[in-house]
């Protein structure tokens, strides 16, 4: 993660194309997930404040290349023992003179036949993202706070986790709740009041959109980074983590080498922090 200290006529947008965030939705609700509660922003960049940027590459931006159709004409390639073929193809001798038009004309017409006919499209808008889990977070662009998803839809699918556990259960598009159950956006900004903005209401309107159909949970397609949900009061949920982060655990630590930890990082005393974090009164982990 880095910081920036804002500038005057700064936005959220113009900040995210600076730094090649997807759009200023995700730059502000990073900011505001991770930074001090009296340093959250809300649709306003104030000038001479430290904004946090992230360098999650999730939260960045897809490097699209656009190739500009062209037609070529490329000389027929000649591979050695073929000169003579080739050669007697081109030359008028006889009555070959009288048939090689034809014959090409044939050619032409078969080649642009082939070429109208419609190729199968393989490529999907999903292709490099992942599936979502239970431990994946969500934001509405119009709510404040960031839940966790909860699958009701099924028990027993899980992406990338052998143990099964249930944070990395499979989202599908049947699964509309999250956890907090109540409010689980905080506030909402389509209900301003004087005293400010009063609760979310939350309430889905139908399935999660823009789901995955190519691979289904007992007939429900797979929630991806891409996917949303509309809610009944005009919020857009969509996902802001997908969850399957790796994390170091306690178990993990406490088998590291401990050389090769000093040698990444020398300033601590790896030795001495495994034995800080197996303390009873740590609060590390």
């Amino acid at each position: 993660m880095k910081t920036y200290f804002t500038q005057p006529n700064d936005t959220f947008s113009s900040l995210a194309k600076r730094f090649n965030i997807k759009d200023g939705n995700y730059l502000k609700t990073f900011h505001n997930l991770y930074c001090e509660k009296d340093s959250i922003m809300n649709d306003e960049v104030e000038a001479g404040k430290q904004i946090l940027i992230p360098d999650d590459p999730q939260f960045m931006k897809e490097e699209t290349k656009k190739n500009a159709e062209k037609t070529i004409q490329e000389e027929p390639f000649i591979e050695e023992g073929e000169d003579y073929e080739f050669l007697d193809k081109g030359t008028n001798t006889n009555n070959e003179s009288e048939e090689n038009p034809k014959d090409d004309s044939a050619k032409e017409a078969e080649e642009k036949q082939n070429n109208e006919q419609p190729k199968e499209n393989t490529s999907s808008e999903h292709d490099g993202k992942y599936f979502v889990i239970q431990n994946g977070t969500c934001q509405c662009n119009q709510g404040f706070s960031f839940p966790q998803l909860k699958v009701t839809s099924h028990q027993k699918h899980y992406w990338n986790n052998a143990d099964m556990q249930a944070d990395f259960l499979a989202v599908t598009e049947d699964d509309l709740q999250f956890n907090p159950a109540a409010q689980p956006f905080g506030q909402c900004k389509l209900k301003p009041t004087s005293g400010g903005y009063l609760p979310c209401a939350y309430a889905p309107a139908g399935k999660w959109q823009k789901t995955y159909d190519k691979v289904k949970v007992l007939g429900k397609s797979c929630v991806t980074e891409l996917s949303e949900l509309m809610c009944s009061t005009g919020g857009k949920i969509t996902i802001l983590k997908h969850g399957q982060q790796s994390e170091v655990g306690k178990s993990s630590l406490m088998t590291a080498n401990s050389q090769e930890q000093n040698i990444y990082n020398p300033i601590i005393n790896f030795e001495e922090f495994k034995a800080e974090v197996n303390t009873e009164n740590n609060y590390a982990f």
